[in-house]
């Protein structure tokens, strides 16, 4: 794992729990901040699975190339 997927999951579950508080106390703002922190946490860990795969494809291109 990298920091990106850590950092984002994390967004994820605090807007989360800030859009379902929004909701216990009836702000549509706080809902509505919570959503986007949540969408801003999926695209930056999705940021970090695309450079997982990206360094595991790199990791593997150099191995073949020791190889022979």
């Amino acid at each position: 794992m990298n920091k990106d997927q850590v950092k984002g999951k994390a967004k994820e579950i605090g807007g989360k729990i800030q859009e379902e508080t929004g909701e216990l106390v009836g702000s549509s703002k706080q809902q509505g901040k919570g959503i986007a922190k949540q969408v801003e946490g999926k695209l930056q860990k999705q940021r970090g699975d695309l450079r997982e795969a990206i360094d595991d494809a790199t990791d593997e291109l150099i191995d073949r190339g020791n190889r022979q």
